[in-house]
């Protein structure tokens, strides 16, 4: 069998072991040390704003802490994008509190605005306001974030940004992190950068980023002994992880751009063939293009499945877009505002292999695959 082509697998930089063999020699191998100290500089820097950064050990644990400090308690609602990855929405289930889906809209596939408005009037009219707003950048394609935003601020809910594939995205040159009161990133093995297993917590606010670290160290108070006055979690990343995502840091930019060499030559190669339609960068918006995504019409006698079982068989892995929150199991009896919008996504959606570390070989057999199934 030829050997697996995954779809974004881990691509190191060269340095990352040159951080890890120092926090060796100096012993720093337990959570915090410098090498977690720098990987929040790093970062901050990198978002070009005036943003405090905890880094943790997963995205999944950023946007928990942000519910946390967004006051989110049991018998809450939170409103969450439905078409996204199952940890935007399980940290809302964490807290005892009620997930309120909202429906993409076509242009992005993300959180639809006009939906999202709709969903704040009817929950606001049976007396149950929302307590906060998580709209996610699928795919590295920003959403409708100032838009959204605008929606939020009118009826004073607190937006809660899940860039977890979005690092290096921006809309009108304002970074993906940066909005939103709090903000969450993912340095997960698949990501555009990896730490191997971590993420990190943007605040605006330095208070809520100390807040966040603080909770995140298992709420110790200031004592010579373990004092504890609040419920606190081990979600503090490794100096070791921070070591890998200094080295990862040094290539982000690259990594961007390799990504986005991606989509184009997978735009070039498909842009004509029949039924196969991209997503569209719209003005202003750029995107880190993390994985690149297709919709396949039906309607031309090819189905997404056709293509994916078709690479599958060659040991090439995609995979099908999300599936929306509101189809899964555990989330069935949630409310859902939508149009049918990301359930047509993510029957037509597949996402193509992307790692920055795909070879010309690889593309070869990619193409071969592809030109037997549009045959």
């Amino acid at each position: 069998m030829n050997s697996k082509i995954w779809l974004s697998s881990p691509h190191m930089g060269g340095t990352e072991l040159s951080y890890i063999h120092v926090a060796f020699d100096t012993n720093w191998v337990a959570p915090l040390g410098p090498n977690v100290d720098n990987f929040e500089k790093d970062i901050t820097a990198f978002l070009k704003e005036d943003v405090h950064v905890a880094a943790l050990s997963s995205g999944t644990a950023a946007l928990h802490l942000a519910l946390v400090l967004a006051g989110v308690q049991a018998g809450d609602e939170v409103i969450c994008q439905s078409m996204t990855f199952s940890a935007s929405a399980n940290p809302i289930a964490y807290l005892g509190a009620t997930p309120v889906f909202v429906d993409s809209e076509a242009e992005t596939m993300n959180m639809s605005p006009a939906l999202l408005e709709q969903a704040i009037q009817d929950r606001i009219a049976i007396g149950k306001t929302p307590k906060a707003i998580i709209p996610v950048h699928l795919y590295g394609m920003p959403a409708k974030i100032n838009e959204i935003q605008a929606i939020a601020d009118k009826y004073g809910i607190a937006v809660i940004e899940d860039a977890a594939e979005a690092l290096g995205s921006y809309v009108d040159g304002k970074m993906c992190g940066t909005y939103g009161v709090i903000s969450a990133l993912s340095f997960n093995g698949n990501k555009i950068i990896t730490t191997s297993g971590g993420g990190a917590l943007v605040a605006h606010s330095k208070e809520l980023a100390q807040k966040a670290t603080f909770l995140a160290t298992q709420a110790r108070d200031a004592a010579p002994h373990y004092e504890h006055s609040h419920i606190g979690y081990n979600y503090r990343m490794s100096n070791i992880c921070a070591g890998i995502g200094r080295g990862q840091m040094e290539v982000l930019a690259q990594r961007v751009e390799q990504r986005r060499a991606i989509y184009n030559k997978y735009y070039d190669k498909m842009k004509n063939l029949k039924g196969v339609s991209f997503v569209d960068e719209p003005a202003g918006y750029f995107s880190n293009r993390w994985l690149t995504t297709i919709l396949i019409d039906p309607a031309s006698g090819i189905t997404r499945e056709t293509l994916r079982l078709a690479l599958e068989q060659d040991n090439i892995e995609s995979r099908p877009l999300w599936k929306p929150m509101h189809m899964q199991p555990i989330f069935a009896e949630a409310p859902f505002y939508g149009d049918g919008t990301s359930e047509r996504l993510f029957r037509d959606g597949l996402c193509l292999p992307s790692g920055s570390n795909l070879t010309d070989a690889d593309f070869e057999r990619i193409f071969k695959v592809i030109d037997a199934v549009f045959a």
